[in-house]
């Protein structure tokens, strides 16, 4: 899996979504970073409901994730 960045809705925020999300398919989460925060939102939606996580909650989640 690479990484690449995505465009959108004109947001200040760099997101990144996997090179496994293509136009055809499958849909991914995006990450994006701020000050403090990481913000999660589905490229599917890029408008719509995001979720954030502090830095050492993301750190923590990454291990487990990646097992998967």
């Amino acid at each position: 899996m690479t990484l690449k960045s995505s465009g959108g809705n004109g947001s200040a925020l760099a997101w990144i979504k996997s090179s496994y999300s293509t136009g055809d398919g499958p849909e991914c989460l995006e990450v994006a970073t701020a000050p403090g925060t990481i913000l999660i939102r589905d490229s599917k939606n890029p408008d719509g409901p995001r979720l954030t996580f502090t830095p050492t909650t993301w750190a923590d989640f990454l291990p487990y994730a990646s097992k998967h």
